[in-house]
């Protein structure tokens, strides 16, 4: 059995999902790398061993991480130190990572008024469910898929079982025979798998926008990526087609 593990991270030009497969066999080793790196951080900092390892929070001092960036002490590279363990602790094990994305100026010229509009969220999430399902066959394995929680949760497990149902539609019918049971959710405060989707997630979207315009920035997270990149199954941004006059 596999384990999917499914973040999101998003702009105004592309809505991105992350999936890191899983081996369950290698699920606790992850989970006790991942605590490590934060215990790690709790004996040198001013940081709650049980804190998230959420991306945003570390590069901006948010949340859990808010007293390493308090009183002026902008502890930056000990915050990107942080981050850097946790790549190298999921790049260390035996995972995959999905990346599916939308580039959403084309959507939104795509889509016309006389047609049914689905949510970037969806779309995304059907296109990475089918890509996770091809990569799960090919293992010869099942999948179980587990999402950081958002609202309307209850649509996507009932568009879930649609998809099972009567297939994804479109260009390609795809029941997703390899994925068992439903979407679940879960807060991504309470699981370390989660938090690394959501790692993977953040640095590919601020890579990729190209939103750091400083040199030592951008090198410092393609040096984070680097960790994970080994692991990178699968890697596409779709662009519908746009109408001709």
């Amino acid at each position: 059995m596999l384990l999917t593990y499914v973040d999101e991270s998003y702009d105004n030009d592309r809505y991105w999902m992350v999936a890191l497969v899983v081996a369950e066999k290698h699920l606790r080793s992850l989970h006790r790398a991942l605590d490590s790196v934060v215990t790690k951080a709790a004996e040198e900092y001013p940081v709650d061993r049980h804190a998230e390892l959420h991306g945003h929070a570390l590069v901006h001092a948010r949340d859990d991480w808010q007293r390493m960036g308090h009183k002026g002490r902008n502890m930056i590279r000990a915050r990107i130190g942080v981050y850097g363990d946790a790549m190298k602790a999921i790049g260390a094990h035996d995972v995959r990572v999905i990346v599916r994305g939308l580039d959403l100026r084309a959507y939104w010229a795509h889509h016309t008024d006389d047609g049914p509009f689905r949510p970037p969220h969806e779309v995304v999430l059907r296109h990475l469910l089918e890509q996770i399902c091809d990569h799960v066959q090919v293992r010869d394995e099942l999948a179980l898929v587990i999402a950081d929680e958002i609202d309307g949760a209850d649509d996507h497990r009932r568009h879930f079982r649609d998809y099972q149902q009567a297939g994804t539609g479109e260009s390609i019918s795809n029941t997703l025979p390899c994925l068992v049971d439903t979407i679940h959710f879960a807060p991504s405060k309470a699981s370390r798998l989660l938090q690394a989707a959501d790692l993977i997630a953040y640095l590919h979207r601020r890579l990729v926008s190209g939103q750091d315009a400083d040199p030592r920035a951008r090198k410092a997270n393609e040096t984070l990526w680097s960790f994970v990149a080994p692991r990178v199954a699968h890697q596409h941004c779709w662009a519908p087609p746009q109408p001709t006059c």
